[in-house]
């Protein structure tokens, strides 16, 4: 599976996230040498009432489920916004192998902007990390949804 095949289903993960009301970010899981996907997700925390059900956070925790392991060694996560601080932690804790992420996101985003986390010298697990894919499919979609709320709020 390509990364643009992976980055669209975890936009119809955001889009699924964004029809409950909540930010329109998805995130799956997959192991890149079966190209199976082993969890999928998009942000809850308002549903939930909890503010680290993030996108990523949900599919770590049901990939982790699933397999029986808490470390996703070798695994890549898609998700469709730049992780957050909180989410690149959890990515580092739980050694997931690849990142890849959509759209930028210059305030709250902590891989290449803010913290840069996997830079940080105590970080102890680095993934790799593939930035801008789909992002300004992703970038739109977080556009739109925001802008959608402000006229909703007038």
């Amino acid at each position: 599976m390509t990364d643009e095949d992976a980055m669209r289903l975890a936009l119809e993960q955001a889009q699924i996230a964004a029809g409950r009301g909540e930010t329109p970010v998805g995130a799956l899981i997959l192991d890149p040498a079966t190209g199976e996907i082993v969890a999928a997700a998009g942000n809850g925390p308002i549903g939930a009432h909890d503010p680290t059900a993030h996108a990523e956070i949900a599919a770590i925790r049901a990939a982790a489920a699933r397999l029986g392991n808490y470390r996703l060694t070798g695994l890549t996560l898609v998700v469709t916004l730049e992780p957050c601080a909180m989410c690149a932690g959890a990515i580092s804790h739980a050694r997931l192998g690849r990142v890849v992420f959509g759209a930028d996101d210059a305030k709250g985003g902590a891989v290449v902007h803010g913290p840069r986390f996997f830079e940080l010298p105590t970080c102890h697990w680095r993934p790799a990390v593939t930035g801008g894919v789909l992002g300004e499919e992703a970038g739109t979609l977080l556009r739109d949804f925001f802008r959608a709320r402000r006229k909703g709020a007038t």
